[in-house]
Protein backbone atom coordinates (compact mmCIF):
# COMPACT_ATOMS: atom_id res chain seq x y z
CA UNK A 1 0.00 0.00 0.00
CA UNK A 2 2.60 2.50 0.44
CA UNK A 3 3.97 2.05 -3.29
CA UNK A 4 0.72 2.62 -4.12
CA UNK A 5 0.19 5.58 -2.19
CA UNK A 6 3.33 7.28 -2.50
CA UNK A 7 2.77 7.09 -6.73
CA UNK A 8 -0.35 8.76 -6.53
CA UNK A 9 1.23 11.29 -3.88
CA UNK A 10 3.55 11.52 -6.80
CA UNK A 11 1.40 12.31 -9.23
CA UNK A 12 -0.89 14.72 -7.33
CA UNK A 13 2.64 16.57 -5.88
CA UNK A 14 3.76 16.98 -8.92
CA UNK A 15 1.32 18.60 -11.56
CA UNK A 16 2.42 21.82 -10.70
CA UNK A 17 5.93 20.78 -11.47
CA UNK A 18 4.72 19.74 -13.98
CA UNK A 19 2.85 22.58 -15.48
CA UNK A 20 5.79 24.71 -15.11
CA UNK A 21 7.89 21.87 -16.87
CA UNK A 22 5.39 22.73 -19.70
CA UNK A 23 5.99 26.32 -19.24
CA UNK A 24 9.96 25.85 -19.64
CA UNK A 25 9.54 23.57 -22.58
CA UNK A 26 7.42 26.39 -24.34
CA UNK A 27 9.89 28.96 -23.64
CA UNK A 28 12.90 27.36 -24.87
CA UNK A 29 11.95 25.13 -27.73
CA UNK A 30 15.48 23.76 -28.63
CA UNK A 31 16.47 22.92 -25.17
CA UNK A 32 19.08 20.29 -25.15
CA UNK A 33 18.00 16.71 -23.90
CA UNK A 34 20.80 17.22 -21.46
CA UNK A 35 19.66 20.44 -19.59
CA UNK A 36 15.66 18.75 -19.80
CA UNK A 37 17.15 16.21 -17.44
CA UNK A 38 18.68 18.66 -14.90
CA UNK A 39 15.37 20.55 -15.56
CA UNK A 40 13.25 17.16 -14.33
CA UNK A 41 15.82 16.23 -11.69
CA UNK A 42 15.67 19.87 -10.20
CA UNK A 43 11.86 19.22 -9.64
CA UNK A 44 12.35 15.88 -8.88
CA UNK A 45 14.88 16.36 -5.99
CA UNK A 46 12.85 19.51 -4.32
CA UNK A 47 9.50 17.17 -4.53
CA UNK A 48 12.27 14.16 -2.80
CA UNK A 49 13.46 16.74 -0.05
CA UNK A 50 10.45 18.44 0.91
CA UNK A 51 8.15 15.61 2.13
CA UNK A 52 11.38 14.52 4.09
CA UNK A 53 12.11 17.86 5.66
CA UNK A 54 8.12 17.48 6.74
CA UNK A 55 8.45 13.97 8.08
CA UNK A 56 11.50 15.39 9.76
CA UNK A 57 9.70 18.57 11.03
CA UNK A 58 6.74 16.60 12.41
CA UNK A 59 9.15 14.42 14.42
CA UNK A 60 11.38 17.22 15.79
CA UNK A 61 10.15 20.26 15.50
CA UNK A 62 6.52 20.32 14.95
CA UNK A 63 5.81 23.16 17.62
CA UNK A 64 8.61 25.78 16.07
CA UNK A 65 7.33 24.84 12.50
CA UNK A 66 3.65 25.65 12.94
CA UNK A 67 4.49 29.23 13.03
CA UNK A 68 5.30 29.41 9.93
CA UNK A 69 2.83 26.75 8.24
CA UNK A 70 0.51 29.61 7.24
CA UNK A 71 2.90 31.38 4.99
CA UNK A 72 3.81 28.59 2.91
CA UNK A 73 0.96 29.35 0.75
CA UNK A 74 2.15 33.32 0.46
CA UNK A 75 6.20 31.89 -0.59
CA UNK A 76 4.48 30.16 -3.39
CA UNK A 77 2.47 32.67 -4.70
CA UNK A 78 5.22 35.21 -4.47
CA UNK A 79 7.93 33.20 -5.64
CA UNK A 80 5.76 32.51 -8.95
CA UNK A 81 4.20 35.85 -9.41
CA UNK A 82 7.89 37.21 -9.80
CA UNK A 83 9.15 34.61 -12.43
CA UNK A 84 5.57 34.91 -14.24
CA UNK A 85 5.39 38.48 -14.26
CA UNK A 86 9.56 38.83 -15.60
CA UNK A 87 7.99 36.13 -18.27
CA UNK A 88 5.40 38.42 -19.21
CA UNK A 89 7.02 41.26 -19.56
CA UNK A 90 9.93 39.88 -21.31
CA UNK A 91 7.68 38.09 -23.79
CA UNK A 92 5.77 41.55 -24.06
CA UNK A 93 8.47 44.16 -24.86
CA UNK A 94 10.91 41.28 -27.19
CA UNK A 95 11.05 42.15 -30.37
CA UNK A 96 10.25 38.87 -32.91
CA UNK A 97 13.39 38.56 -33.95
CA UNK A 98 14.72 38.02 -30.86
CA UNK A 99 15.59 34.54 -29.37
CA UNK A 100 14.11 33.65 -26.25
CA UNK A 101 16.55 33.42 -23.00
CA UNK A 102 17.14 29.92 -21.55
CA UNK A 103 15.67 29.44 -18.46
CA UNK A 104 18.79 29.85 -15.45
CA UNK A 105 19.59 28.12 -12.56
CA UNK A 106 18.43 30.51 -10.16
CA UNK A 107 14.65 30.92 -11.87
CA UNK A 108 15.17 26.61 -11.48
CA UNK A 109 15.72 26.73 -7.97
CA UNK A 110 13.18 29.25 -7.30
CA UNK A 111 10.36 27.22 -9.79
CA UNK A 112 11.70 24.25 -7.23
CA UNK A 113 10.68 25.63 -4.25
CA UNK A 114 7.77 27.60 -5.24
CA UNK A 115 6.03 24.01 -6.76
CA UNK A 116 7.33 21.76 -3.88
CA UNK A 117 6.51 23.76 -1.12
CA UNK A 118 3.39 22.22 -0.63
CA UNK A 119 5.00 19.14 -0.16
CA UNK A 120 6.36 19.82 3.02
CA UNK A 121 2.38 18.79 4.08
CA UNK A 122 3.31 15.03 2.74
CA UNK A 123 5.92 14.60 5.82
CA UNK A 124 3.27 15.58 8.02
CA UNK A 125 0.83 13.15 7.41
CA UNK A 126 3.43 10.21 7.60
CA UNK A 127 4.65 11.17 10.89
CA UNK A 128 4.20 7.66 12.00
CA UNK A 129 6.41 5.98 9.16
CA UNK A 130 9.01 4.93 10.25
CA UNK A 131 12.09 6.40 8.51
CA UNK A 132 12.80 4.21 5.98
CA UNK A 133 8.81 4.61 4.39
CA UNK A 134 9.16 7.57 4.72
CA UNK A 135 12.24 7.98 2.95
CA UNK A 136 10.82 4.93 0.16
CA UNK A 137 8.23 7.33 -0.10
CA UNK A 138 10.00 10.37 -0.90
CA UNK A 139 11.79 8.56 -3.62
CA UNK A 140 8.99 7.21 -5.53
CA UNK A 141 7.19 11.15 -5.12
CA UNK A 142 10.55 12.42 -7.02
CA UNK A 143 10.67 9.45 -9.35
CA UNK A 144 7.34 10.13 -10.47
CA UNK A 145 8.19 13.58 -10.08
CA UNK A 146 11.44 13.42 -12.68
CA UNK A 147 9.41 11.45 -15.56
CA UNK A 148 6.13 13.71 -15.23
CA UNK A 149 8.38 17.21 -15.71
CA UNK A 150 10.64 15.53 -18.12
CA UNK A 151 7.26 14.78 -20.13
CA UNK A 152 6.13 18.12 -19.47
CA UNK A 153 9.28 20.04 -21.29
CA UNK A 154 9.33 17.75 -24.07
CA UNK A 155 5.63 18.11 -24.52
CA UNK A 156 5.83 22.36 -24.12
CA UNK A 157 9.00 21.73 -26.46
CA UNK A 158 6.80 20.66 -29.35
CA UNK A 159 4.23 23.25 -28.98
CA UNK A 160 6.69 26.01 -28.21
CA UNK A 161 8.10 25.21 -32.04
CA UNK A 162 4.43 26.33 -32.54
CA UNK A 163 3.49 29.23 -30.30
CA UNK A 164 7.25 30.58 -30.63
CA UNK A 165 6.94 34.26 -30.39
CA UNK A 166 3.97 34.14 -27.24
CA UNK A 167 5.41 31.00 -25.47
CA UNK A 168 7.17 33.42 -22.74
CA UNK A 169 3.60 35.42 -22.91
CA UNK A 170 1.80 31.80 -22.37
CA UNK A 171 4.61 30.67 -19.71
CA UNK A 172 4.09 33.73 -17.34
CA UNK A 173 0.16 33.42 -17.43
CA UNK A 174 0.20 29.56 -16.68
CA UNK A 175 3.65 30.82 -14.09
CA UNK A 176 1.33 33.47 -12.06
CA UNK A 177 -2.12 30.62 -12.31
CA UNK A 178 -0.36 28.06 -10.40
CA UNK A 179 0.91 30.75 -7.59
CA UNK A 180 -2.72 31.63 -7.17
CA UNK A 181 -3.82 28.08 -7.68
CA UNK A 182 -1.30 27.19 -4.71
CA UNK A 183 -2.21 30.16 -3.00
CA UNK A 184 -6.05 29.63 -2.83
CA UNK A 185 -5.30 25.87 -1.84
CA UNK A 186 -2.98 26.46 0.71
CA UNK A 187 -5.18 29.37 1.82
CA UNK A 188 -8.82 28.76 2.05
CA UNK A 189 -8.73 25.14 1.64
CA UNK A 190 -5.96 23.70 4.10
Amino acid sequence: MLYINSILLGIGLAMDAFSVSLVNGLGEPCMKTRKMGLIAGIFAVFQFMMPMLGWFCVTTVVEHFNKVKGAIPWIALILLLIIGIKMLVDGITKKAEEESPAIGFGALMIQGVATSIDALSVGFTTANNSSGEALISSLIIGVVTFSLCYAGIAIGKRFGMKLADRAQIVGGLILIGIGIEIFVKGVFFA
